[in-house]
């Protein structure tokens, strides 16, 4: 993908993110015969991940493997894909938008789509980031079959609660609770019933770090030196939005069970009028068939949107 041809160029639509949500966006769009330009930094959310589950027909897919064969169906269509990154979007003063590329340049949008995804935040836990994705998890959906019947730990985090311990007593026998500094007291006296019902063991004392041998993780080590075996943990990322772009042309947000996030309407639309936002920049339960569903919503959208602008100005025009 270069960039060299898209300076000063004018598109219909200017997707910003070339995941899985701004993919699907373009594909619809791309399909309208709309001009379409991706811009995409190429930092999945998911690249740590060998395999995505619960896309039907898809299951079990390479990320990028999964990626590359969207990239080839939407460039069929005419859309056009660069390598860049966007520094900054500016409102041109008639709905319209200018894009500044980090490569140098930039290009015009009538319409924007941002799909630029959120950061995992990982607990800071010494081994935790590096084997996230692989067998440091968080998501009983996305990676919980895979790990079945495994031992299972999972890191307490007061904005996850048992949640996840819960989830994960369903795939496995053998699930322990690491409450960490937080302590006995964290827990409510419901949840210690839950725990009991799920039949989920729960450790107390502050962890030190995962014990990992010939590259498989083995144990989860406490500040005491007590290693509890384990080959899984499951871990609650503080997911923070990629908004700096939406934010900075004056988007609204709201509150989420996750933190703020952008607020968008059910097409994706955002307070800012001309700009959608789709994928996990709208919130953290965007799974990849989820975050495809919201950029189909989005690129039918925007279609309609620009076809009744084109309509109206032509009918105007034609009464002068």
């Amino acid at each position: 993908m270069s960039n060299a041809d898209s300076e000063q160029r004018v598109y219909d639509v200017v997707v910003i993110g070339g995941g899985t949500a701004g993919l699907s966006a373009a594909l619809i769009l791309g399909r309208a015969r709309r001009s379409v330009l991706v811009v995409d930094a190429g930092e999945p959310r998911n690249a740590p991940a060998a395999h995505m589950q619960g896309y039907p027909s898809r299951d079990g897919m390479p990320p990028a493997e999964f990626l590359a064969v969207v990239r080839e169906e939407v460039a069929g269509y005419g859309v056009e894909l660069v390598r860049d990154r966007v520094t900054k979007a500016v409102p041109d003063g008639s709905g319209e938008f200018d894009v500044v590329l980090a490569e140098g340049g930039g290009v015009h949008g009538r319409r924007l789509v941002v799909a630029t995804g959120l950061t995992d935040e990982l607990p800071d836990v010494p081994g935790v980031a590096e084997r996230w994705g692989r067998d440091v998890i968080h998501c009983p959906y996305c990676h919980g079959y895979e790990v079945r019947d495994e031992p299972v730990g999972v890191l307490y985090a007061p904005a996850a609660g048992i949640h996840q311990a819960l989830l994960f007593s369903q795939l496995s026998h053998d699930v322990t609770l690491f409450l960490g500094a937080h302590g006995e007291d964290a827990l409510t006296d419901a949840e210690w019933r839950l725990l009991a019902a799920a039949e989920v063991a729960v450790v107390t004392g502050e962890v030190a770090d995962l014990v990992v041998t010939d590259d498989r993780l083995t144990g989860v080590r406490l500040a005491d030196g007590r290693v509890i075996p384990r080959t899984v943990t499951v871990v609650a990322p503080r997911m923070t939005p990629n908004d700096s772009l939406l934010t900075g042309l004056g988007a609204d947000t709201r509150d989420t069970p996750a933190g703020r996030f952008p607020a968008v309407d059910p097409t994706g639309l955002t307070s800012v009028p001309g700009v959608w936002a789709v994928g996990n920049a709208t919130g953290p339960a965007e799974q990849v068939v989820n975050a495809a569903s919201g950029g189909y919503r989005a690129g039918t959208a925007i279609n309609m949107d620009l076809l009744l602008t084109d309509l109206e100005d032509r009918a105007a025009a034609a009464t002068t």
